[in-house]
C-alpha cells in the first residue's frame, strides 16, 4: 500500500516562500509520477503542478507559473514544491498525488491512484 505524506504547510504573509515536501513510500517502486493540487474554501480542487516519472517534464497551472516550482529531491520518492510570491489567493489544503506512471491527463484527479491527506497553507495579506 502506498503511503504519499505532505509536509511544509503553514502561515506566511504575503509575497514570502513556503516550500512543500511529499514523500511516497510502501510502494513496489521508489519513484512516482506526482502532481500538486490545491483545495480552497468553497472550491473544487484544482490542478497546481506535476512532474514526470523521470523529473525530466513539469507542468503549471497558469495561475501559478513562474512562482511555483516543482522538483525530485535527492531520494528518488521525494518531490517538492517551491512556492515563491505568495499570494493570499494561494491560500489553500495543498494535496500530493502520486501515480506509478506518467500520464497525459496529469492535470485530472483522476489520474493519481496514491494522495496525501494535505497540508495547510495560509497567505495573510
Amino acid at each position: 500500500q502506498v503511503q504519499v505524506e505532505e509536509s511544509g504547510g503553514g502561515l506566511v504573509q504575503a509575497g514570502g516562500s513556503l516550500r512543500l515536501s511529499c514523500t511516497a513510500s510502501g510502494g513496489r517502486f521508489s519513484r512516482y509520477a506526482t502532481g500538486w493540487f490545491r483545495q480552497g474554501p468553497g472550491n473544487e480542487r484544482e490542478f497546481v503542478a506535476a512532474i514526470s516519472w523521470s523529473g525530466a517534464s513539469t507542468n503549471y497551472a497558469d495561475s501559478v507559473k513562474g512562482r511555483f516550482i516543482i522538483s525530485r529531491g535527492d531520494a528518488e520518492n521525494t518531490v517538492y514544491l517551491q512556492m515563491d510570491s505568495l499570494k493570499p489567493e494561494d491560500t489553500a489544503v495543498y494535496y500530493c498525488a502520486a501515480v506509478t506512471w506518467d500520464n497525459r491527463r496529469y492535470t485530472e484527479t483522476s489520474a493519481y491512484d496514491y494522495w496525501g491527506q494535505g497540508t495547510q497553507v495560509t497567505v495573510s495579506s
